[in-house]
């Protein structure tokens, strides 16, 4: 049997990532099973209490911000197992989760990362994820299967190749982290996943989805507050996301698409909520593409000002 290693992040959400801890204690059976939490940061720091509480997990306290990419590298770093599986800190685990996924992983050598069926917590009923559809590299656009329709079983046949992993719970084989690279940590916040997938798919892994797995996961299902980073780095990032995996012409054409249909339009939303704060916020976006390379480390956002 392959060991697997479960890794979260933690950003000041000390009683979330408890509450997936003590899921994954009531829930698993799969061993050999190690546990990392990476502390990114937070204000104050957890971890000589949880150490002291939870003796048998492991945890890593990094002192800044590191992102979401940047916190997961570091529980690589760690990490022993032949399997990784990463899972947001505000999900919970369910009976057989861990068991489904290193199956398919077992039974699909080629199969570099997986993902399970993910419900909404609050809507248990409610599906968020099936599956991804291929990206539409032109607009940068793809679907995401199944979200928010009630789960009646109606994709549970879904258990071959998807055109990405969802963020929020995905395991990989140490195999594709060695020849596909770690988590792209350029983007900060968002596409980072989206990005990894591509890397694994270079380096010529599958990508699976297995709904006989299922993780409950706490974002809530409506759309959510805006804010001036998410504005930033959804637009830099989206932009970034092709100039990173695309040749020169299908960028020139997603370009054109960017700068003529969806940043004027993306103006007039926000002249039109009264957000025009924002507008500065995309233009800046935009500028950040043209004034750094697409490896760059310069995230172009204080973030020292997160909370």
């Amino acid at each position: 049997m392959k060991s697997v290693a479960v890794i979260t992040v933690n950003f000041n959400q000390s009683l979330v990532t408890e509450a997936l801890l003590d899921s994954i204690a009531l829930t698993n059976t799969y061993l050999p099973l190690q546990i990392i939490v990476v502390d990114n940061g937070s204000t104050n720091n957890p971890v000589p209490a949880w150490q002291k509480k939870y003796p048998h997990i492991t945890f890593i306290r990094s002192e800044e911000n590191l992102g979401f990419a940047g916190g997961n590298n570091l529980g690589i770093k760690q990490a022993g197992a032949d399997y990784l599986f990463f899972v947001n800190n505000d999900t919970e685990f369910t009976p057989g989760l861990v068991q489904q996924l290193a199956s398919t992983l077992d039974a699909h050598p080629e199969c570099g990362m997986v993902s399970p069926k993910i419900r909404y917590f609050s809507e248990p009923d409610t599906l968020q994820y099936a599956g991804f559809t291929p990206m539409n590299y032109y607009t940068c656009r793809n679907r995401c299967i199944g979200q928010f329709e009630k789960d009646n079983g109606q994709y549970d046949n879904l258990t071959g190749e998807t055109g990405y992993i969802h963020g929020a719970a995905m395991m990989l084989r140490r195999e594709a982290v060695i020849k596909g690279g770690f988590m792209p940590e350029g983007y900060f916040l968002y596409y980072e996943e989206m990005d990894w997938c591509e890397q694994v798919k270079r380096a010529c892994f599958t990508i699976r989805v297995n709904m006989q797995a299922l993780i409950y996961h706490k974002e809530s299902i409506s759309v959510g507050t805006k804010s001036a980073l998410k504005e930033f780095f959804m637009n830099r990032n989206r932009i970034l996301f092709i100039r990173r995996n695309c040749g020169f012409g299908t960028t020139l054409i997603f370009m054109a698409y960017f700068l003529c249909i969806v940043a004027p339009r993306n103006i007039l939303n926000y002249i039109k909520a009264k957000d025009y704060h924002f507008i500065p916020v995309l233009l800046k976006a935009i500028a950040w593409n043209f004034t750094h390379g697409k490896n760059s480390t310069d995230l172009g956002y204080p973030i020292k000002t997160i909370k």
